[in-house]
């Protein structure tokens, strides 16, 4: 096996296992391990910062900067184990493409929205509660306040959302690699550049909130995250509605969740949103409740069908549609390379 075959095999190999598998709980995930590492770093950095701004700014830019640069290190010596004796590829490749899937949440994304779907049905009239606590285990807005409604309204924005950043965003930067491995087999390839790119959204989701120290502490890894996500984001916006029929929209779709996804505060979140509201037809955005904390989000997709069943699982099926497609694409552009 080639370096010209082997990181688009090794992708598709990953992008196969978290759908057989999702992530098993009983193998230790990459991402608790750069979580526990934050924990440690903050514990260094915030006696020495205090309150300071300044020095909480720069101790959060080295905590970014050791946590990414040591997961992509990390990844890197791992993949020196494919360019061994080939007597050890039946070890290597494994191992690699098992790595490969922890960056991805397709199946975890998928299972998750699905089982706050799943428990409304069954529920007798007002009892919600066993929607609201899986809910609550994958959003930070408060979900007990919800009616039927907004729990599906905040599952298909978890599930538009969270497609960028947990499954697109990560296959982005494996297929990245993958090509890098086509002209420079012995540098970084798939895997060291999706940890790296998992090290940056996992420093946003733990540090990147505006209260308290973390409002400077955590400024650092937000930026990275939003960097790493701009162009994905945007492949995204570019790619969705070629899954989405009638094609002669497409224009006018990325138009209009351009228009919508640019009002919200993040560069690529409520675009990522945007463009599935669109795509599907659904109405997404409006008022969250953080703790006492109330905040308007920017109405996306205006005048469509506010959301039900069937169109929180036309988003994830969107989704898995799209998978394949960039998934045949990174093949189709690695063919085009070797000839």
């Amino acid at each position: 096996m080639t370096s010209e075959t082997m990181g688009g095999l090794l992708v598709l190999g990953a992008a196969l296992l978290d759908q057989l598998i999702g992530d098993p709980r009983r193998i230790l995930h990459p991402v608790v391990v750069m979580g526990w590492s934050i924990r440690q770093l903050r514990h260094w950095v915030e006696p020495w910062a205090g309150d300071d701004p300044m020095k909480l700014r720069i101790g959060g830019g080295l905590i970014t900067l050791i946590l990414v640069l040591g997961s992509v290190l990390t990844g890197w010596c791992l993949e020196r184990l494919l360019w061994l004796p080939s007597s050890w590829q039946w070890i290597s490749i494994p191992v690699l493409a098992l790595s490969l899937a922890s960056t991805l949440a397709a199946r975890s994304l998928r299972d998750s929205v699905l089982a706050v779907v799943n428990a409304l049905p069954s529920a007798a009239a007002g009892d919600l509660e066993l929607a609201r606590r899986n809910l609550s285990w994958i959003v930070g807005r408060d979900v007990q306040s919800l009616d039927r409604e907004g729990l599906l309204r905040a599952a298909a924005e978890t599930a538009s959302e969270n497609a960028v950043d947990g499954v697109f965003a990560p296959l982005f930067w494996m297929g990245i690699g993958a090509l890098l491995w086509m002209v420079m087999p012995s540098g970084p390839g798939p895997l060291a550049l999706a940890w790296g790119f998992k090290a940056s959204s996992t420093l946003d989701s733990m540090l990147g909130y505006r209260t308290g120290r973390l409002r400077w502490l955590g400024t650092a890894g937000a930026r990275l995250d939003d960097l790493l996500t701009w162009l994905p984001c945007r492949l995204v916006m570019l790619t969705l509605p070629l899954v989405c029929p009638p094609w002669k929209q497409w224009a006018q779709r990325v138009q209009a969740a351009e228009r919508d996804g640019s009002a919200d505060p993040s560069p690529n979140a409520g675009r990522s949103e945007a463009i599935y509201a669109h795509c599907i037809g659904i109405q997404l955005g409006g008022e969250n409740r953080y703790g006492e904390l109330l905040v308007q989000k920017p109405v996306l997709g205006a005048g469509q069908p506010t959301a039900n069943v069937t169109l929180v699982r036309s988003v994830l099926k969107a989704s898995s549609r799209l998978e394949i497609v960039w998934l045949s694409a990174l093949g189709i552009i690695q063919l085009a390379i070797t000839r």
